[in-house]
């Protein structure tokens, strides 16, 4: 999965230089964010001036204003789209990778029940979830680095917290301790999804396999397998939404807490008038990042449950390119 695209020499301008590349115009997409955050802080300073002093703010100054966001977002959708359409080329270039090295395997593979799928959908849908759960992952941390510092800096006009009293950079505490809750939550309660997911797609390449013999072969796929076969899928897709179900209750009842989260906290602050609009936005807008910075694996564990099933079905697949004649004599 990995070394058929990051060691081989063929691949390395994709893997290395690719990688890098992506790095680096991700740190260029936290900046420009960082600065829409400052922007955005001028901005509602701005309003609130306009709505407390009425004609205090010329027409010129707000639309100017407005065009430089304009400015600011502009450059923002033109490093996301070149860096969609490069993340695009990346994916395709390491399924290629992982599709010609289990080719050159393929009369070692081709026994294995669910072989075609594994090859054409699999390492397709497995380089693009690392790469996007990569690409997220390099995108917390860099946000973290620009944001917390920030963060840091803004705690200081939230002096005192609701029953609790003063506490110093309390914004940055919690909400580590917040997103560190959350994913301890989430972990537990979605801990066996993983098993669910590769269960239910063992079930489908079996009633997939039979169906597809039944094409050329008349004494398969008769109505009797079919019924038993599809009976296992159905109770497989039944158990995994059940599962799925307490775990969204537990996600979106976690997500709709945080979003008055730091409401709350401030709650001292914005009553008693001592901060502006516009730094209370700013002070909302880094909370939130660097939240959902902490916050990865809670956003993420939906696809890193995905992730783990079909690293599972490629790390069984791959065990058989290296079994011993024998073994793999055994196995057919």
């Amino acid at each position: 999965m990995f070394k058929s695209f990051f060691l081989d020499t063929k691949w390395m301008f994709w893997s290395i230089l690719g990688s890098v590349l992506i790095l680096a115009v991700t740190w260029g997409q936290v900046q420009v964010n960082v600065y829409m955050n400052e922007w955005f802080g001028d901005f509602y300073n701005i309003i609130q001036q306009a709505l407390s002093e009425p004609n205090s703010v010329d027409l010129d100054t707000f639309l100017m204003k407005c065009f430089e966001y304009m400015r600011i977002a502009g450059v923002y959708v033109v490093i996301a789209v070149v860096l969609g359409f490069f993340i695009n080329h990346y994916v395709f270039r390491w399924r290629m990778a992982m599709n010609d090295y289990y080719m050159s395997h393929w009369e070692k593979l081709r026994h294995i029940e669910g072989a075609a799928q594994r090859i054409q959908e699999d390492t397709m849908r497995f380089a693009k979830i690392v790469e996007g759960l990569g690409v997220a992952f390099l995108r917390s941390v860099m946000t973290l680095i620009a944001f917390l510092p920030l963060l840091w800096e803004l705690s200081k006009h939230v002096t005192e917290l609701p029953y609790i009293g003063a506490v110093d950079h309390a914004l940055v505490y919690i909400a580590i301790l917040s997103a560190l809750f959350g994913t301890a939550i989430l972990a537990l309660v979605g801990i066996k999804l993983p098993g669910l997911e590769f269960n239910n797609q063992k079930v489908e390449a079996a009633y997939r396999k039979e169906l597809v013999l039944g094409e050329d072969y008349a004494e398969r796929a008769d109505p009797l397998t079919v019924k038993e076969l599809f009976t296992g899928v159905r109770k497989n897709y039944f158990t995994l939404y059940l599962h799925y179900l307490y775990f969204d209750i537990a996600r979106y009842s976690y997500l709709q807490v945080t979003v008055l989260l730091p409401y709350f906290i401030m709650a001292p602050t914005i009553v008693a008038g001592v901060i502006t609009l516009g730094l209370l936005n700013q002070i909302l807008r880094a909370f939130n990042n660097v939240e959902g910075s902490f916050q990865f694996l809670v956003n993420s564990w939906s696809t890193i449950v995905e992730l783990m099933s079909i690293y599972k079905r490629l790390k069984a697949f791959e065990k058989n390119i290296h079994a011993s004649p024998a073994a793999e004599h055994g196995t057919r």
